[in-house]
């Protein structure tokens, strides 16, 4: 079984996020919106289907990345998370919250051995 297969996002935390994606888009070409910015690419075992990474700044006071008091949150995209999350549960993983479903994909978080919270998803990739 495939566990992670590639990044799906970075989030982090800072004092003014619309400035933070200003400065990002004027002086690093980030193509940025109030949300973040979405980076398209091809899948390399099946280059006609696309998918995102996305990059978002969030508000230092966020609840979203709890309970870690980290400034950062990495989304790591995967192929099966029912069962990769029965198989890290059964390893030992600390699971935060339940499993939620959207039409884009599914989403669950898991906490690191030094409390970085990290969200995994099973995304639903657009076919070109």
């Amino acid at each position: 079984m495939k566990r992670v297969t590639g990044i799906g996002g970075i989030f982090f935390k800072c004092e003014d996020p619309a400035k933070m994606n200003e400065w990002y888009g004027k002086h690093l070409g980030v193509p940025v919106t109030q949300w973040g910015a979405s980076f398209e690419w091809r899948d390399l075992d099946n280059p006609e289907k696309k998918g995102t990474t996305q990059w978002s700044t969030m508000k230092k006071d966020t609840e979203y990345l709890q309970p870690s008091e980290k400034p950062f949150m990495i989304n790591y995209r995967v192929e099966n998370l029912v069962e990769l999350l029965a198989e890290l549960e059964k390893e030992g993983v600390q699971v935060v919250g339940a499993m939620q479903e959207f039409d884009y994909g599914k989403f669950a978080w898991i906490i690191d051995p030094e409390g970085h919270k990290i969200e995994l998803w099973e995304p639903v990739d657009e076919k070109l």
